[in-house]
């Protein structure tokens, strides 16, 4: 690992069982289930480009790294969160694979042109504005809610920024869902994939992945449900495979 100077509050945590690491805060941004289960789950290109929109703290490229051998940018509205990701990425020795645009993701088709990615991930904030409360750490409220751009205008750019053919991987809340295949076949993103997550066997699922295809035709499969937990408060084996296990040359989950 380099040695990276870490700033007030931040702290060095392993990142899962991949020989990485990653600079996290509590008072700006860790990351959680969601964005490890959305780089297992996303259909990766073995060569080309990735893009991961709302990046936050850099977990998705950093961990996508270890799947693929294509070039792979983020990009990141929250100048300190962006910074924190540039200093992991060179942390873990990745500045030639990965780059962090600090930006609004809705300007990047015009700084970057159209059709360029051959794939793209996003974590996108979950709550529309009208929903929730405002009044937390700022940082936090735009990790949560849609204060930077609305889900209609992520799927939009993610459309402009994919190349015909690519494929666009998101993971969200299961009561979005309708509203999120509309969008998607809005703007030519036809949903191929889709798998929910579940806490435990018997509940209702708290996340839903969907992976979309560029130009594609209608045809969905629905994988099978993701369990997090054992009765005994556990986690089950595909979970303890994707956090503890190797992601090198595996598949979907």
């Amino acid at each position: 690992m380099n040695e990276v100077q870490l700033k007030e509050s931040e702290r060095v945590d392993d990142l899962l069982n991949q020989d990485l690491q990653i600079i996290q805060s509590d008072e700006v941004f860790s990351f959680s289930m969601d964005a490890v289960l959305l780089s297992r789950f996303a259909s990766l290109p073995r060569r080309g480009t990735i893009l991961d929109l709302c990046t936050g703290n850099g977990v998705i490229p950093i961990l996508l790294s270890v799947r693929t051998e294509a070039m792979i940018e983020g990009i990141e509205i929250q100048d300190r969160l962006a910074d924190m990701a540039r200093r992991s990425i060179e942390m873990n020795g990745l500045e030639h694979r990965i780059t962090i645009h600090a930006g609004d993701l809705r300007e990047l088709p015009a700084l970057v042109g159209h059709n360029k990615y051959d794939a793209i991930t996003m974590n996108p904030p979950y709550m529309p504005m009208r929903t929730g409360d405002l009044k937390i750490n700022p940082h936090q409220a735009a990790a949560r809610h849609e204060i930077h751009g609305s889900l209609e205008e992520l799927i939009h750019a993610a459309m402009k920024l994919v190349r015909p053919g690519g494929k666009v991987s998101m993971v969200h809340k299961p009561q979005r869902l309708g509203e999120i295949i509309t969008l998607l076949r809005q703007y030519r993103l036809e949903p191929k994939r889709i798998r929910f997550v579940h806490p435990r066997i018997g509940m209702e699922a708290n996340m839903v992945l969907i992976e979309a295809l560029r130009d594609g035709k209608p045809d969905i499969r629905l994988l099978p449900p993701l369990i997090v937990y054992e009765e005994n408060g556990e986690y089950c084996p595909e979970i303890m495979d994707i956090y503890y296990g190797s992601m090198r040359d595996k598949g979907d989950c």
